[in-house]
This record gives structure tokens, sequence and C-alpha cells, in this order.
């Protein structure tokens, strides 16, 4: 990854000293679409000796914000699915697929500036489906929906008055009640940050 956000980094300077500014508009939308790595927190669940992990997974993002003041956005985040291998005391034992829809209100800090910073707070859905389970552990894992709080840290850094780099981080509040056949495992907190880079387009 820091291999990747390295030569990023160094575009993205050159473009906010290269570019001047166009300002953000009431009225406008961003689409934006990259690639995003949901990173779980360690030790997911632990259930009497055995302790759950959910590994990190990549996919393609999609985000759609609307501007409503120069400052104020309302932000929509989709993606591809993201899989995950699930492991039981470091022995992978599933595989799992879930997406995670995300609304959220941002506030942008510099509206007019090449480098515009923002920070956002909203509430995530996350669904989970696909579930594969090894034959030895059981016949079924379910993994519940979640609902919870989302929160943002990101920058546009703006190329043109159309086209712009953007990177994001989010942290998401993501807690599944988890069963195998039939029977409570406990809450699997999942809790990941959501590192993303994108490129997006302003109309």
């Amino acid at each position: 990854m820091k291999s990747v956000l390295k030569p990023l980094a160094v575009a993205a300077m050159a473009a906010v000293f290269a570019s001047p500014a166009f300002a953000n508009e009431a009225g406008q939308w961003i689409l934006r679409a990259g690639v995003g790595i949901v990173d779980p927190d360690s030790d997911n669940l632990v259930a009497g000796d055995t302790t759950f992990e959910v590994d990190s997974g990549t996919s393609l993002t999609l985000t759609a914000t609307y501007l409503f003041t120069e400052n104020w956005a309302l932000d929509i985040l989709a993606a591809w699915p993201f899989s995950h291998d699930i492991e039981a005391n470091g022995v992978e034992i599933a595989e799992t697929d879930h997406l995670p829809p995300t609304v959220s209100l941002q506030y942008h800090f510099l509206p007019d500036g090449a480098f515009r910073p923002y920070a956002g707070l909203g509430v995530n859905y996350t669904t989970f489906f696909s579930t594969d389970l090894d034959p030895a552990v059981g016949d079924d894992l379910d993994l519940d929906d979640s609902f919870g709080l989302a929160a943002q840290l990101g920058a546009d850094i703006e190329f043109n008055d159309k086209w712009l780099l953007n990177i994001d981080l989010r942290y998401i509040n993501i807690e599944s009640d988890a069963s195998l056949d039939g029977a409570d495992l406990g809450t699997v907190d999942i809790n990941p940050f959501v590192y993303s880079i994108n490129v997006g387009y302003r109309f």
C-alpha cells in the first residue's frame, strides 16, 4: 500500500501547486471510483478457547457526493462486494462477502482550494452473504446484518475544474451476531478502518 501511496502523493502535490483552484458550488455532484481496503480490528470474536479473525478485503468503491452548499455535502458510499477469509485460531474455516453502503454528512473545510480536506459522520448498513463454511467445522455459519455509525476523513485534490484525485479514510462500526449450525457464537466485532484511493469527476 505504501508503494502505491508515495507516487500518488507526489502527483497530488504537483497538481496542487500547478493547478488553479475551482471553487465548490452548491448543487454540484462529485462522482468517485477507485479501490478500497476494509481492514477489520483484530480478535473479532473470542468464544471459549477459540479466537475468530476476519481478514482484510479489497474491492472497487464508488461514491456520489452532492454539495448543497459550498461546505456541506451528502455522501453515499457503494462498492463491489468485499470478500473476507474467516480464521479460527489461525486456521481458515470460512469465507464471506459483504456490502457496506454508507450515508454521511460531510463538511468541506477549504471549498475554494486546490486541496480540499473534509470530515464526515454517517450511518452504515452492512449485509453479509455467500458465506462458505468448511464442512469439517459445520454446515452453516450465519452472520447477521449490521447497523452502525461511520466516521470519515478525506481530501479532494483537483487537477482541473472537472477531474480530481481523492484519498479517504473511514472508521465503521460493524458488529454482527454469529451462529454456527443454529447455536449462538456471540458478536463479531469487525469495526474496520476503510482506506480508499479514488479518481473523481465533478459536474
